[in-house]
């Protein structure tokens, strides 16, 4: 009866041990602040693959939050160089079915992370910042959703 009780008394110290820490798991993304270059750069090339992967421009209105930050606002100007509408109001016509743009900005291990996302894709780009503007660092990810 005794050998159990001490075998198991290791056992719960053993595991006792492997607990987590009270604030969880952290992401190692910070949020980040871009120059007007940057942000231009990163939303003119997101942009393109963007308008890769969706519909045409000429018929599809896109509809985004509003934001004044500089890649937001570069980020419209590009879609919209691109010829589609861009909605920033929540106000559309009531036959026109909007693609719903999602999109954030973070910074990770010095680099800044792109990602813009649709209810069907979700695009993603690593850049490196440089004094003209900003470089792809890594491929682009795609992923599709059914």
């Amino acid at each position: 009866m005794r050998k159990p009780l001490i075998t198991l008394s290791i056992a719960a110290a053993i595991l006792s041990g492997c607990q987590t820490a009270e604030d969880g798991l952290t992401t190692g993304t910070t949020p980040t602040t871009l120059t007007g270059p940057a942000a231009s750069a990163i939303a003119g090339d997101m942009a393109s693959r963007l308008a890769e992967q969706i519909a045409p421009a000429g018929t599809t209105t896109i509809k985004m939050e509003k934001d004044s930050s500089d890649f937001a606002t570069a980020l419209e100007a590009a879609l919209k160089g691109w010829g589609y509408t861009v909605v920033t109001d929540g106000k559309v016509g009531k036959d026109i079915k909007p693609v719903e743009l999602a999109y954030s900005i973070d910074g990770v291990d010095g680099q800044i992370l792109a990602r813009l996302s649709t209810p069907s894709i979700a695009l993603g780009r690593a850049y490196t910042a440089t004094a003209a503007g900003a470089v792809p660092a890594s491929p682009l990810s795609i992923m599709q959703r059914k």
